[in-house]
């Protein structure tokens, strides 16, 4: 299942893309909404291959999602990978440059079952796409939301 969003910012590209490759302030964000995580890697610049376990309650359960930053093309792309029991997971944030203090970013994510439970999960959740897709898209403009405040 995926999930795609295109929100506009009053940040600069070079701006925005600082922002969603500012993973320290990721850490503190998901911190915030009762998440543990925790940085798997020993590396501390901002290269491809930082990496977090991050654990949370979902349904009921707890649950577990490795994410890997697998992707630095700066000052356009970023991507990270996640698997968990039951999901694989891609997340790409790309920053396009609409002019010099604006910019769009365009948010994905690719779900994938790795289980039929899971499989099963994601077909009960097509029937409720949109109402999915309106949620996700509130999620992000409000992470955007936070970020321009801080930057400005």
């Amino acid at each position: 299942m995926k999930f795609s969003t295109r929100k506009e910012t009053e940040l600069a590209a070079e701006d925005l893309y600082r922002s969603i490759s500012d993973f320290d302030w990721f850490e503190h964000i998901v911190q915030r909404r009762g998440a543990a995580i925790t940085r798997s890697d020993k590396s501390k610049p901002a290269t491809g291959g930082r990496a977090w376990d991050i654990r949370f309650q979902w349904r009921g359960r707890r649950r577990m999602l490795h994410l890997v930053v697998t992707e630095i093309d700066r000052p356009e792309r970023l991507i990270m990978k996640g698997e968990s029991e039951a999901f694989d997971l891609t997340i790409t944030m790309t920053v396009v440059a609409l002019g010099r203090t604006r910019s769009r970013l365009i948010f994905e994510i690719d779900l994938r079952p790795r289980t039929m439970r899971a499989r099963l999960m994601l077909q009960t959740a097509k029937l409720g796409k949109s109402q999915l897709d309106k949620q996700f898209d509130r999620g992000i403009e409000t992470l955007l939301n936070q970020m321009t405040a801080e930057r400005a």
